[in-house]
């Protein structure tokens, strides 16, 4: 989508399931600083057409039913369609080894409605140059990741708890497409727990994810939450060190660098795997760890994070400097 319409004629419609990331670190700073008028509407909160005339439609990620045959039904109104992805979710090859209910959602409410896009002359946005490439024909936009500027005054409650003898929180904050990621941190987390008894780790996951950290000690294991209460956790303090491991696959290689933003707003440096998804914005040793996917690198980064507070003081600065 060519950034061409004016602040004049740019009332928007966001259509998405709920709050989430991909619409505060992407889509809305994108938006308003095109000076663009936003309304948000979550599935159920179906306009009427006289409500979407002249509008420009947003979909995040998802495109439901109900909405699919509003659009379809008055696409002379809209003055124009946009799908944003932050994810390959046009691929099945890239998330046929999800989890069977994480696929099913993405057949149903993403891959199936290329076609249906097309034949709307959908524009494309998407979060990496590698998904701008993959998709090059439908000549899509590529937004930049950006913390919400409301959150920014906020990042300064998250600070590191100051004390040789304090606990030091090591966290992965994974979702369920994260699978194969949290399976090669096993290793990392049980070695680090047993060389230094201060660590203590925390990582978000289902009954699965609890099974799979059974018997390792100092391992807190956080029920899934919706993106508010997930802004809301990462704003109390005493986290230290954030994890970002990605091993490579067809999904992981579509992913933007938001773990970089999550991990700075918790007053954490972050430890990153090394590869094009982190490296344009990390810079080892200076505002985080770009490490290669060797466990071994990466339980000796961690145990030098914990043992350094005023280094990880200062790549925490060089980090907020960033955003």
């Amino acid at each position: 989508m060519a950034a061409d319409h004016s602040p004049s004629e740019g009332r928007w419609i966001v259509v998405e399931e709920s709050a989430n990331p991909s619409s505060d670190y992407f889509v809305l700073p994108f938006l308003q600083a095109q000076g663009h008028q936003t309304e948000r509407r979550r599935f159920a909160d179906i306009p009427t057409s006289d409500q979407l005339r002249g509008a420009h439609v947003l979909f995040v990620r998802y495109i439901p039913s109900a909405w699919r045959r509003l659009i379809a039904a008055n696409r002379d109104k809209v003055a124009g369609l946009h799908f944003f992805m932050d994810d390959d979710l046009f691929s099945w090859p890239a998330f046929a080894r999800m989890p069977l209910r994480y696929q099913w959602k993405l057949l149903r409410l993403s891959w199936r409605h290329q076609s249906w896009l097309r034949a709307m002359g959908a524009k494309l946005l998407v979060s990496t140059p590698y998904l701008q490439q993959r998709y090059s024909e439908w000549q899509p936009q590529l937004l930049a990741p950006q913390v919400p500027a409301a959150l920014l005054p906020l990042m300064a409650r998250a600070e590191n708890v100051s004390s040789e003898s304090a606990p030091i929180t090591v966290f992965y904050h994974g979702s369920a497409s994260h699978g194969a990621d949290l399976k090669w941190l096993r290793p990392v987390i049980e070695k680090v727990l047993a060389a230094d008894e201060r660590m203590v780790f925390e990582v978000i996951g289902n009954a699965a994810v609890n099974r799979l950290f059974r018997g390792l000690p100092r391992v807190h294991v956080l029920h899934p939450m919706k993106w508010p209460a997930y802004q809301a956790l990462i704003r109390r303090p005493g986290r230290s060190i954030g994890l970002a491991p990605l091993l490579d696959s067809p999904f992981n290689r579509a992913r933007a660098h938001t773990k970089f933003l999550d991990i700075t707003m918790a007053g954490a440096v972050g430890i990153y795997a090394a590869g094009p998804v982190y490296g344009e914005v990390v810079r080892h040793r200076e505002n985080g760890l770009l490490l290669p996917m060797d466990q071994n690198a990466w339980v000796d980064g961690i145990l030098q994070l914990a043992a350094d507070e005023s280094r990880r003081g200062e790549m925490l600065s060089e980090a907020r400097a960033c955003l």
